[in-house]
Order: structure tokens, then sequence, then C-alpha cells
């Protein structure tokens, strides 16, 4: 009675050598340096559209009671796992300005405020890149009051523009 049983043991060994292995996807951690670099850019503007409409709200950092340029700025990539600072006056002295050419849909414009041209006082993302004709997603305090978007191109952000930023590339 012994020689059957071996027989049935063997016999499930082999069976179960030829059955097919759960194949299990390891799905690497990403840090937020590497999450940054795989945003992709559209998805970005994609994200920023949805609160066209919002209100300005001065030192607003909440799509529900409304957005100031640096909070909604800072509110859109921090989706995006990339960290902004909060305060406009803070991207003076943030990255390398890059030439017309190269503005990219993503990029950040960086203008002076519109009554002191040596503080930084607004912000946008830039929508429809066109080096100075690009249109730009942000939070306004003027006509509209609310986030818009804005061509480049006007002589009110024209005269203010300070420079253009990239904050995604590494």
């Amino acid at each position: 009675m012994k020689f059957p049983l071996y027989i049935v043991f063997a016999f499930s060994i082999l069976f179960l050598s030829f059955c097919e292995k759960e194949n299990k996807t390891v799905h690497p951690v990403l840090s937020k340096k590497e999450k940054s670099q795989i945003a992709d850019r559209d998805s970005i503007i994609n994200y920023a559209k949805k609160y066209l409409g919002t209100p300005y709200l001065y030192a607003g950092n909440d799509p529900q009671k409304g957005f100031d340029c640096s909070g909604f700025v800072s509110y859109v990539f921090k989706n995006f796992d990339v960290s902004l600072p909060r305060s406009s006056n803070s991207y003076k002295n943030l990255g390398v300005a890059l030439a017309p050419e190269d503005f990219k849909v993503g990029d950040i414009l960086v203008f002076y405020g519109y009554k002191d041209n040596t503080i930084v006082g607004h912000l946008g993302i830039i929508c429809e890149a066109d080096g100075m004709h690009s249109k730009f997603i942000h939070a306004s305090s003027g006509k509209v009051n609310s986030v818009t978007i804005t061509a480049l191109d006007t002589e009110h952000y024209t005269k203010r523009f300070y420079k253009c930023i990239d904050v995604l590339s590494k």
C-alpha cells in the first residue's frame, strides 16, 4: 500500500511544477524628485484648468474659498508632488530665467508687482507656449477677479514681465 501513496505524492509534485506561477509585479517607490520628472506638463495644465473661475482671494490657497496667484501655483504643483514657495516674492531668486523661445507648457511666469517694479508680485503657469505670445493661467485680482487665462503679450503683463522658469526639468 505504500507504493501507490508514493506515486500519488510524486504525481502531485510533478503536476504542481507545471502549474503557472503567479507573476507579481513590483512597483518601485518613487522619490518626490522622480515624480516631478514624470509629471506630465499637459496633465498639470488640465488640472489647473479645473479651477477656472475660482474666485480670487488674497492669501488664498483653497479651491473652496479662493486663490491668490502664488496659492494657485503652489496648489496646482503640489498635486504633482512638486513643492513650490507659497509667496510670489520667493520666486525672485528661484530657477534660471529661460529665453522666450525655450518657454514650455507648465513653466512659471514671474512678474513684478504693478506698483513696484523691484518686487515680484504675480505668477502664472504657461498653458500655451509661444514665447512672449504665450498664454498663462493664473489667479487674477484684476477685472475678472478669479482664475483665468490671459495672453502674455498684453501691455499690462509685458511691461511687468520679470522671467520664466522651469520647475519640472532637473
